[in-house]
Order: structure tokens, then C-alpha cells, then sequence
């Protein structure tokens, strides 16, 4: 099983990969929107993406609607890590394709629920 993830902040990317890799995946890292992007069109469809909304270059929103507007990505499960509380803002991810979000902070069980809820496989 293959994950991508996408954050802009070290200490958290090392930790959602680490969480990752305890469930059985490989980890793919990209520290922005576009790096993610490359990561994607150069590499296997992981099986998941896991992105931060607020990021430099390209943030967590814009990646999504980009990865969205492209047919072979159809079905790739994403699902955005963000502090964002608001539910109008939620609303936003929701309408550009996001499949379902974690809040930060999180927990390992948290990222583990939410793979099985958008129907990714955890060990």
C-alpha cells in the first residue's frame, strides 16, 4: 500500500509518515501543493493522499481541485489534515473533491478511522 503526503511542516510530515508506516504503508513526502502534484505524475497512484490545507506554493485546496480536474485520479481517496474548524470552510474541501478530513491535532486511531471510513486498507 502506497500513501502520499503533503504538509509543509517537518515535524508533522515525519509524524503522519511515521503513523503511516505503522499501518503498513509505504510514504511518499512532499513538503507543498506542488511537489505533491509531481510526486504524483511520477510515481505509481498511491493508494491515499493525506494533505495540509495551508501550505506555500500550491495550498491543500488548490492541489485538490487540480488532482480532481485529472480522469486518471478519479476515486483516489484524499483527505485533508487542516485546524480549520469552520464548517463553511470544510464545506470548500467537500466541493472540490476531498473525500474526508482529520483535525489537527490528531491521534494514530484518528488517521486509522478515517482510511477505513474512505475505504483505504490498514494492517
Amino acid at each position: 500500500m502506497r500513501a502520499l503526503v503533503i504538509d509543509d511542516d517537518p515535524a508533522m510530515l515525519s509524524i503522519i509518515a511515521s503513523i503511516l508506516n505503522g499501518l503498513g504503508y509505504d510514504v511518499t513526502k512532499a513538503s507543498n501543493g506542488q511537489e505533491g502534484m509531481e510526486g504524483l505524475s511520477s510515481s505509481d497512484i498511491p493508494d491515499v493522499v493525506l494533505v495540509d490545507w495551508n501550505m506555500p506554493v500550491l495550498n491543500g485546496l488548490e492541489f485538490v481541485k487540480l488532482v480532481r480536474k485529472k480522469p486518471k485520479f478519479d476515486g483516489l481517496p484524499i483527505i485533508m489534515v487542516t485546524t480549520e474548524l469552520e464548517m463553511s470552510q470544510l464545506a470548500l474541501t467537500f466541493d472540490a473533491g476531498v473525500s474526508e478530513y482529520i483535525m489537527k491535532p490528531f491521534s494514530p486511531i484518528m488517521i486509522q478511522e478515517k482510511l477505513q471510513m474512505v475505504g483505504v486498507s490498514v494492517m
